[in-house]
């Protein structure tokens, strides 16, 4: 196993019910893949009690919360002191998921831009970095993320990259990182592959997004963090790297964006 190469999965949910009962093995299949951390995300801050508990319970796991944007109308408005309390646990190293999703809840679009404010103030105060969500909403999401960003700077990652060009584009202009999940493995996924192309290898992050979106072979299944050794594959591929230097640049990259989990120190 100290030869495989080392990857980080960038942002999973391993509170969802699919892997209840199993995280050991889970987790135990991850290490076996080169998937040494990831990062669990709480999407509804009502549970963030237990996605923190597996962070603890689990050397290997960070969390991050927020509310998710296609939850934004249905939970408590999120508050920038409350998150910015969360923030100060050992193992708490990310604001969100946030953002804007359209494509099925486009009638709450204004508590969900309310609600991704408060996210991205929150990620201001603490210095950690904001996670997004985006989905057919490129145009608000880019004038907002600008425009809060000339407020104050912020750093960001695009969970599950698969907006367009354009959003990429102004992303990377403010100084975020666009995340790869399975998706950019599907076959039919070659003009979201051509985005990740042209971006500065430096600024890429892997995820599986588990249990949703397995990449090939595992397509259709439930994802898991050891996956995102696939997605890494294809990512070098995209790159023209052989996978050892790409696993070994996501890494890297990870630790600049997720300052938090890269210098963490388990208590004696």
């Amino acid at each position: 196993m100290s030869d495989t190469p080392q990857i980080t999965d960038s942002h999973c949910h391993l509170d969802f019910p699919d892997f209840e009962g199993q995280l050991h093995q889970i987790i135990a299949n991850a290490a076996e893949a080169g998937v040494t951390r990831m990062v669990t995300i709480c999407t509804r801050l009502r549970n963030e009690p237990t996605v923190r508990a597996i962070a603890e319970a689990h050397a290997p796991v960070f969390y991050a919360a927020g509310t998710h944007p296609m939850s934004a109308a249905d939970e408590p408005m999120a508050t920038v002191d409350e998150l910015v309390a969360l923030s100060q646990h050992p193992k708490f190293v990310g604001i969100g998921e946030t953002g804007l999703d359209y494509h099925y809840t486009a009638d709450s679009a204004e508590v969900q831009k309310q609600s991704l404010r408060i996210h991205i103030e929150a990620a201001q105060r603490t210095g950690l970095p904001l996670i997004i969500h985006a989905r057919a909403a490129d145009d608000d999401m880019a004038r907002i993320l600008s425009e809060e960003h000339r407020n104050a700077p912020y750093s960001c990652v695009m969970h599950c990259f698969s907006s367009s060009a354009e959003l990429a584009k102004a992303a990377l202009d403010l100084g975020f990182y666009l995340s790869m999940s399975g998706i950019a493995a599907f076959p039919k996924s070659q003009e979201l592959r051509d985005i990740f192309a042209a971006a500065p290898v430096d600024r890429v992050l892997v995820e599986t997004d588990a249990p949703y979106l397995a990449p090939p072979p595992y397509r259709g299944k439930r994802n898991e963090p050891a996956y995102t050794a696939h997605t890494a594959r294809k990512g070098a591929e995209v790159f023209g790297m052989g996978f050892a230097d790409f696993a070994a640049q996501t890494q890297a990259n990870f630790d600049r964006l997720f300052t938090k989990a890269a210098t963490y120190k388990a208590a004696a």
